[in-house]
């Protein structure tokens, strides 16, 4: 069966624009975040495939200053916002996470399995 576990609002989501979050998904806590750009959102495992280390250096800051690529603040590595890829640093062609998400009126949500 389908959960659907809240994670914002579109509100607290600008276009384009970030927000970290942290759910306990069947007894796992899930560090994730989403992304919403030209009104499409993603959703990520907050995990540098590089490091393992977290992305974001300020609560819900994954973009860079153009708002065009995912950035890691640990070494600068730029993914891609639709798939994740990593286009420049330490890690090209590898990709981060992806987290199944879904947007219900104006509300984001996780998808959990549990």
């Amino acid at each position: 069966m389908e959960n659907l576990l809240f994670i914002c609002t579109m509100e607290r989501l600008s276009d384009p624009g970030s927000y970290g979050f942290s759910l306990d998904c069947a007894g796992e806590t899930v560090e994730g975040f989403v992304v919403r750009r030209d009104g499409e959102c993603f959703g990520y495992r907050n995990s540098c495939p590089h490091t393992g280390s977290p992305l974001d250096w300020v609560d819900h800051q994954f973009l860079d200053i153009e708002g065009r690529l995912i950035q890691c603040a640990v070494h600068d590595a730029r993914f891609l916002i639709d798939t994740g890829e990593c286009v420049l640093g330490p890690c090209p062609g590898e990709s981060l996470e992806s987290l199944p998400i879904r947007v219900q009126g104006e509300k984001v949500y996780l998808l959990s399995d549990a």
